[in-house]
């Protein structure tokens, strides 16, 4: 419905204020950015005031505001509020009437959910155009020589003017020359030229036209134009940036004189600089177009000229340079917004906060320039915060967000914090742990500030969280200090106390007053004092003591007191023409200070019938210049100067030679001087002699103590007669300063362009930018064209400036440059450095950067270690961050003393480090863990019960050994025979060489059947049979391997697969063929397998010998009993008992190695020649250790 009113409006308001075409408003948005800083409403143009600020979050309410007041929310005849929050500003009202309090300076303020923010303000102006300020007036100019005509007008917006002649606008030719500040130069007239001139006004508000001017041009003698001159010089001008400047110099002369520009500076003139005959003009004026101009009109084949010169000076509104940036940080915490602009004038910051003015205060402070801090932060510190620059030609500003981040489980606020004054430099502050999570508090900080004053230093104390007391030291007596308290947990801050306001109690004053004497009659001496300000008193004055005595009765000395509000006192019955001495001291409740130094004062000796009923006091700072002729007093008011009329001063010339009656002393010159006066030039003095100067105050009663300075002028030059007079010569142009370090500034200058004077020396002027204490301010000489300047402070910014020095006259000095000095190391460490034991392994530091940082501090290096004598190289190290001013230092040893000091880094390096200071860490206290001790109790339960369960399963499996006996093993006698008969000696040769294998592995049951009822020789008649069937007349080895392992029945039938496996893999050779049948690789039958196993029966664990039998081609058969081969080591993995033999069931199996395939080894050896190669080591055998050997064997055929 808001927006059909709106558009229902604008309809009607094109209807009644004009055509078509300005029906569209003017649009102009508010932000906080840059933009226009001025707007017209023209007539029958709309104006729309946008307020678009750019914030986040939707703004809910938007107030706008004139000239800083709020504007009415019904709007009003002018004044029309949009639904969108935008305002109209209508160019006439409805009835036609001409707006009336519209114009003036508009901004918006937006507030949202997080905050408010405000606009920059825009000036809205009225189209108007004033009277003539000047118009055209008649012009008598002879043939060839140039007219001038000039209109001088105001309007908003600028006003554009052209001219007429006769009624018809003047052509378009370069002798006529239309300024743009309303000059018509017309160049080398001639008769056509002679008409009524007029100019013509005109901008959106209305139309003007000037008064006729006439222009006759005569004929006849030139006589006056044969000099040069500039008839119109250039005119001093303030042009804001951004508009068209013009600077014109209009000259004549017989010849046409030639006109030159150039800059007072020495700088070329920029190029965007147009020449319009001879005028300069700049379109677009910036700030680089400011200056001074100077224009020269030389006469041609002369050196005859003439100068004019005039100052371009260009403000511009502010800008914002580096804006504050926005900033998330936790509670407790320091925010910092640094805002810097630019502008000319300089622009003035102040700050805002939700659209309100910020003002220092116990937490929160504005330093110079643009920068503002706040301490503590807590949660109403949350909002938006703007930079706003102002100069007067505008606004700028910029918007920075703060977000307050609060964690859970902070500690609330400490409570009922109080402070007891101890003395009047000491205080007591206690105060009780937080209501919640008081257990979580790791320290406390207690800060500290003066009530009074809005720019004092904060000063924080941090203390560990075994104490709720701190004794506060170093305060100044009878002042106003406020304090509160913050906790702090490994989360973080909690919010301050409330904070709370003691005054310090008094002490004696620190120093006397000061004490003026004075005589009223022969009797009576008067003595004045000044009140000692509150910092000296040290409290409320009561009472001041005078002493007084003779001088030739220094022991008897009297005293009288008066009342503390009392100013004067008069001693009285005292001796005439007597000294006495006197002195004084002011005293509090507490006592008496320190009395002054003893002063004398004569008594007069006759009754003087002036009014001496008041007393002034003689002005303070007086200090005198000297040069060769001159001296230059200056001195500060008097501390009563309200009773001063004006002031006299007096010079005396002081005779050098001195006679036995003392000095002799020339006429003395007295000068009444205002009571405003403050310096005072004496001149006509002679060189190198001594004067006396006197400054007092005086009203119309008395005359007041007098000041004194006593002094010798400067030597005189060694010359004999003064020079002529001489213009003073130019300063040096084109002035570059360059940093050359940290202490040095090299500064370079080129000589004046228009010099008369010859220059000899130049002085430099060095001193810290905006500095006003003349201290400060150095003076160098140099003969060159440069020089280095050496000494500075490091990152200090200067200010120099260059003057030229002729023989006896010196020049201006020059326009000042601005250079920074390059940072260096700094050259003090950090202060106050403060330790406290926050636990058994944390100590919390804390300090305050250096007085001399020389730059920008970018770490803080922190050296601990807990052995001072310990080189520094072995110290432990912690780095932090430029900005923090505190640090937790965690890892450390309970108990222990630790030793800390810190150092100051900048980009150039590191600087001192601080005097070592100690802290000493607690024991450690500790405390049950439940969860841990219940984690113990349940492992060891688990353990026990795996241990019960293993040891029932353990007697368990030794019931089932106790089963089988221990058998008896006897010697094995192997005969070798074919068929049943022994084995021949004539053997037949054979291709293959076979070994055959008797093992017994640990539960050799591979069928799983029982031993059968079978007698050994029944056993071995089989198993000779076996061998029989695969001896050839090769030489056949064989090896009947007895093993013998005590092990559980469950392990045998493992390890007697895993050997079969292990000797199915090892018997495999690439020189072997497979292509042989051996009958040995055929499986036994069960009759013969039984006869095996009998045969393990008979052997006892104890005498299981390992035979070997070898057959040859001769039929010789060969045994070996128990004795190991030479050479052999025993084999690895052997498995040993508990020392005894166990009833286990020993079981002995004759097998045959065979192939992957199933298929007997088979090779072609020589005749006579059978190579045995990793034959298994006989095994150790002995009471209680049993071995078990399995060994690949490979056999070689040449």
């Amino acid at each position: 419905m808001a927006v059909e009113s709106t558009i229902w409006l604008f309809c009607l308001l094109s209807l009644f204020c004009g055509p078509s075409k300005q029906e569209k408003p003017v649009s102009v948005e508010l932000s906080c950015g840059a933009g226009p800083s001025h707007v017209v409403l023209e007539p029958g143009l709309p104006l729309l005031l946008d307020c678009n600020l750019g914030a986040s979050e939707a703004a809910f309410n938007i107030t706008w505001l004139q000239d800083g007041q709020p504007l009415p929310r019904e709007g009003g005849d002018f004044l029309q509020y949009l639904a969108n929050g935008s305002l109209l500003v209508l160019p006439t009202s409805k009835d036609g009437r001409s707006p009336q309090g519209v114009e003036g300076g508009y901004s918006c303020v937006s507030a949202s959910v997080l905050g408010a923010l405000t606009s920059r303000t825009v000036n809205v102006l009225l189209a108007s155009l004033s009277k003539f300020h000047q118009q055209p007036s008649p012009q008598t100019v002879p043939a060839g020589g140039n007219a001038r005509f000039e209109c001088q007008i105001e309007g908003v917006p600028t006003p554009f003017i052209t001219w007429e002649k006769d009624t018809v606008a003047v052509p378009e030719e370069t002798r006529l020359i239309s300024l743009l500040n309303g000059v018509l130069q017309i160049l080398e007239v001639t008769k056509e030229d002679e008409g009524a001139y007029r100019c013509v006004v005109s901008n959106s508000a209305r139309k003007d036209i000037s008064h006729e001017a006439r222009l006759t041009v005569t004929t006849g003698s030139t006589e006056v134009l044969n000099g040069v001159a500039i008839v119109a010089p250039p005119q001093n001008a303030t042009v804001v940036l951004g508009r068209p400047a013009v600077m014109e110099c209009m000259a004549q002369g017989q010849p046409k004189p030639l006109v030159s520009w150039s800059r007072q500076d020495g700088k070329p003139i920029s190029t965007d600089v147009v020449v319009l005959a001879t005028n300069l003009v700049i379109r677009d004026t910036r700030p680089l177009h400011a200056g001074v101009y100077v224009c020269r009109a030389n006469k041609p084949k002369t050196r005859e000229f003439v100068i004019a010169a005039a100052e371009l000076h260009v403000p511009a509104p502010p800008v914002i340079l580096q804006p504050p940036e926005t900033a998330s940080l936790s509670r407790g915490n320091t925010a910092r917004f640094v805002c810097n602009s630019s502008g000319e004038p300089p622009p003035v910051l102040h700050w805002l906060k939700d659209g309100h003015p910020i003002k220092s205060f116990r937490r929160v402070k504005t330093q110079s320039p643009g920068v503002l801090l706040i301490n503590q932060l807590a949660l109403e510190d949350e909002g938006y915060y703007q930079c706003i620059a102002d100069n007067g030609l505008g606004t700028a500003c910029a918007t920075a967000k703060l977000t307050v981040i609060v964690r859970e489980g902070l500690p609330s606020s400490p409570r009922h914090l109080s402070a007891t004054p101890y003395s009047s430099t000491t205080a007591l502050l206690i105060w009780e742990k937080p209501e919640y999570n008081s257990d979580q508090i790791i320290g406390y900080s207690v800060h500290c500030q003066r009530a009074a004053g809005s720019d004092n230093v904060e000063y924080q104390y941090a203390m560990n969280n075994d104490t709720t007391e701190y004794h506060v030291k170093e305060l100044l007596a009878h002042t106003a200090y406020t304090f509160f308290v913050v906790a702090y947990s490994p989360m973080g801050a909690s919010r301050p106390s409330l904070p709370v306001t003691v005054e310090m109690l008094e002490d004696v004053p620190s120093v006397p007053p000061q004490l003026s004497i004075a005589s009223t009659s022969p009797t009576d001496i008067r003595l004045m004092w000044h009140p000692l300000s509150s910092q000296l008193s040290r409290g409320a004055v009561t009472s001041y003591r005078i002493e007084y005595s003779t001088v030739d009765q220094v022991d008897s000395v009297f005293s009288v007191e008066v009342g503390g509000n009392e100013t004067q006192f008069t001693l009285r019955e005292l001796q005439p023409n007597h000294a006495y001495r006197l002195r004084i001291a002011a005293g509090t409740e507490v006592g008496f200070g320190v009395p002054s130094e003893w002063a004398q004062h004569q008594t007069l000796a006759h009754f003087n019938h002036s009014d001496h009923s008041m007393v002034i006091f003689a002005p303070t700072e007086l200090k005198v210049r000297a040069r060769v002729n001159t001296l230059n007093v200056t001195w500060h008011p008097t501390p009563n100067h309200t009773l001063v009329s004006g002031y006299k001063l007096s010079c005396r010339e002081v005779e050098a030679d001195e006679s036995a009656n003392g000095e002799r002393t020339t006429q003395t010159h007295t000068i009444r001087l205002r009571k405003k006066a403050r310096y005072h030039l004496l001149t006509g003095l002679l060189p190198d002699r001594q004067y006396e100067v006197r400054v007092w105050a005086f009203n119309k009663q008395i005359d007041g103590a007098a000041a004194m300075w006593n002094g010798r002028t400067d030597k005189a030059h060694d010359r004999t007669s003064l020079p002529p007079m001489r213009p003073p010569p130019l300063p040096p142009s084109s002035i570059q300063a360059m940093a050359n370090s940290s202490t040095s500034i090299w500064l370079r200058w080129e000589k004046p362009r228009f010099s008369n004077v010859r220059i000899i020396n130049y002085t430099v002027r060095c001193s810290p930018a905006g500095t006003t204490n003349a201290s400060l301010v150095s003076y160098y000489t140099s003969s060159a064209q440069e020089i280095q300047l050496g000494a500075l402070r490091p990152f200090t910014r200067y200010e120099l400036a260059v003057q030229s020095n002729g023989v006896d006259v010196v020049g201006p000095f020059s326009g000042t440059v601005e250079e920074s000095t390059l940072s260096d190391r700094p050259s003090t460490p950090p202060e106050e450095l403060q330790l406290s034991a926050l636990d058994s392994s944390s100590v919390l530091a804390s300090w305050r950067p250096p007085l001399e940082p020389n730059g920008i501090i970018i770490s803080y290096r922190i050296l601990f270690s807990g052995n001072l004598s310990q080189p520094e190289h072995l110290w432990e190290i912690l780095s932090q961050e430029g900005s923090i001013t505190s640090v937790e230092v965690q890892g450390l040893s309970s108990g222990t003393r630790y030793f800390f000091k810190l150092g100051a880094s900048t980009e150039m390096g590191s600087g001192p480090y601080s005097p070592i200071k100690d802290v000493h860490t607690p024991l450690q206290k500790y405390e049950l863990d439940i969860h841990a001790v219940t984690g113990i109790i349940v492992g060891v339960c688990l353990g026990l019960i795996c241990i019960l369960l293993c040891m029932c399963f353990s007697f368990r499996n030794g019931k089932s050994r106790e089963v089988s006996g221990v058998l008896d093993s006897t010697a094995v006698t192997l005969q070798y025979r074919r068929g049943g008969c022994l084995v021949s000696t004539n053997v037949p040769e054979c291709s293959d060489s076979h070994e055959l294998e008797t093992l017994m592995p640990s539960g050799s049951q591979e069928s799983g059947q029982p031993l059968e009822e079978a007698t050994e020789e029944q056993s071995l008649m089989d198993l000779e049979d076996r061998l029989c069937i695969s001896v050839c007349s090769n030489q056949v080895e064989a090896e009947v391997i007895v093993h013998s392992e005590l092990s559980e029945p469950g392990r045998e039938k493992e390890e007697e697969g895993s050997e079969r496996e292990k000797d199915s893999n090892t018997t495999r050779g690439p020189s072997l063929s497979e292509d042989r049948y051996s009958p040995l690789s055929q499986p036994s039958p069960p009759g013969e397998r039984d006869a095996l196993k009998k045969l393990s029966l008979a052997q006892s664990p104890s005498s299981l010998p390992l035979i070997k039998l070898v057959a040859n081609h001769n039929g010789e058969r060969q045994g070996t009993g128990d004795q190991p081969s030479a050479g052999i080591e025993p084999q690895q993995g052997i498995r040993l008992t508990n020392g005894f033999h166990s009833p286990k069931t020993v079981r002995s199996v004759l097998r045959s190695e065979h192939l992957e395939n199933g298929d007997s080894r088979h090779c072609h050896s020589a005749p006579g020649k059978a190579i045995s190669t990793g034959l298994s080591p006989a095994p150790f055998v002995s009471s209680g250790l049993v071995h078990s050997t399995s060994a690949a064997h490979s056999y070689l055929c040449p």
